[in-house]
């Protein structure tokens, strides 16, 4: 079998490297000069920095992502664990509360500060675990998936803070009190708390590692390879047409780009009806990510091993706060690098929409600068006297993300999960075209996690176990 994948993210990438190593001939295309999409890293003033990526959960032996990882060949990279008895800790109006590694340690240390919800710990922790035990495809996932993860955790936790503190560490997903599914939230949360990791060293790592394998199994990875046209005949996809004229024809198709961006290359078709495309159309995207990533000066920092969340107001459900992580030190425990990243709304960069890049003027760069600033203001209330010690000041938006993924709005997490409307916001991998099927965060899951099980099952739908 013949396969082409459309789009070079950690997706495509995990889908091309299975259907290679399962013998199948595989073609990745890809429309930038390098691979990877969120994952890939830039390098400024010989600096190294990370699009998306910033830690992974579940990666000890007996754990899913270590069997995903295994089978990837990715557990052969430099992984630190992070701190066990405070890998995140949250900071919520100057109060701080660690989480600790393992589902009983983390009840245990949480109810040593809320010892009156002792028994709420443990229901959530038996959800959390029970959760990460549901394979995607079985019925229980619809059901988690049409709960309300607010309206959950607020029957199961009686007090307001802890409610909050177990929220805090949720930046890696859109927290919204009316749709987010219980689903989304426990996945986001579960496997880090079974064990989580850094990398040492950056998600071009990950990325690098993928494409090795896919060529040591006989796959192509084509860059600068933007595709314009899905062609159709008789409701099958029977070749990609790039916008450099060249065309690949394949038995199968996998797109690893936002639905929306997918079923547009699809120009004319008797299958696609007016009421599906109406329906990826409708669909709405996450909000985006602010990422102001700081060089500090030698010597200014030790390294922490653990991330830090801020919130000024005792409510994390607002869309605001902040996470702050730290780049793992090559050598020793000079800490050098450090990414601040909040919550930003496509409204917040709409008006710079149709700029190229480069050229969106000085209003642009003085907002970025901006909100550069305030991100550190935010972070120093853990980490006091911060702005002394940064040396460079490097910054990405919604725009940013849009123009380098094509993801619509610049969307951090893809189309956003709707427990209200579960059939129409939990994408299949299947469409109606017979030979084309879709993977990426926008399917099922967000986070690394989320897109490894997605494109896991996409691959299954071929008939290929994995």
């Amino acid at each position: 079998m013949s396969v082409v994948i459309i789009g070079s993210g950690f997706g495509g990438l995990v889908c091309a490297h299975l259907l290679a190593k399962a013998g199948e001939r595989v073609t990745v295309l890809e429309r930038q000069v390098q691979p990877g999409g969120c994952l890939q890293s830039y390098r400024r003033g010989g600096h190294s920095f990370d699009t998306g990526f910033h830690y992974v959960g579940g990666l000890a032996e007996g754990q899913r992502m270590h069997a995903i990882f295994s089978r990837l060949g990715l557990m052969q990279l430099p992984w630190q664990r992070l701190d066990a008895e405070g890998f995140d800790r949250v900071t919520i109006a100057g109060d701080t509360f660690s989480f600790a590694e393992g589902y009983e340690c983390f009840a245990q240390q949480l109810a040593e500060r809320f010892p009156h919800q002792k028994t709420a710990l443990g229901k959530y922790v038996d959800m959390l675990r029970e959760t990460d035990e549901t394979a995607l495809g079985d019925p229980g996932v619809f059901e988690r998936y049409g709960q309300n993860a607010y309206e959950w955790l607020q029957n199961t936790i009686s007090d307001p803070l802890l409610l909050n503190v177990l929220s805090g560490a949720s930046l890696k997903m859109e927290l919204r009190r009316e749709s987010l599914p219980l689903f989304a939230f426990a996945h986001g949360n579960s496997s880090f708390i079974q064990s989580s990791w850094r990398l040492k060293g950056d998600g071009n790592m990950i990325v690098d590692t993928l494409v090795e394998g896919i060529r040591r199994n006989g796959g192509t990875l084509v860059c600068q390879a933007e595709v314009e046209e899905l062609i159709e005949r008789e409701g099958r996809i029977v070749a990609a047409r790039c916008k450099n004229g060249d065309c690949y024809e394949a038995d199968t198709f996998i797109s690893d780009t936002h639905p929306q961006q997918t079923f547009a290359l699809v120009k004319e078709s008797q299958v696609l009806r007016r009421i599906y495309r109406r329906r990826m159309g409708m669909l709405e995207n996450t909000f985006g990510m602010f990422t102001a990533s700081l060089v500090l000066k030698p010597g200014s920092m030790e390294y922490f091993n653990h991330n830090k969340f801020v919130y000024r107001e005792p409510n994390v459900w607002d869309g605001t706060g902040l996470m702050v992580s730290a780049r793992v030190p090559e050598e020793g425990s000079d800490l050098r690098q450090i990414d601040l990243l909040t919550p930003m709304r496509w409204s917040s960069v709409e008006q710079w929409k149709d700029s190229r890049v480069g050229r969106r003027g000085e209003d642009y760069r003085q907002m970025k600068q901006q909100m550069a600033q305030q991100c550190i203001e935010e972070a120093e209330t853990v980490i006091p006297g911060l702005r002394e010690m940064v040396s460079e000041i490097h910054t990405s938006t919604p725009l940013t993300y849009r123009d380098y993924t094509l993801t619509p709005e610049g969307a951090a997490y893809g189309a956003r999960k709707d427990c209200r409307n579960m059939v129409v916001t939990m994408l299949s991998p299947r469409t109606p075209l017979s030979n084309l099927l879709l993977t990426g965060q926008s399917i099922m899951l967000p986070g690394l996690e989320g897109v490894a099980m997605t494109a896991m099952m996409t691959v299954r739908e071929l008939g290929i176990e994995n």
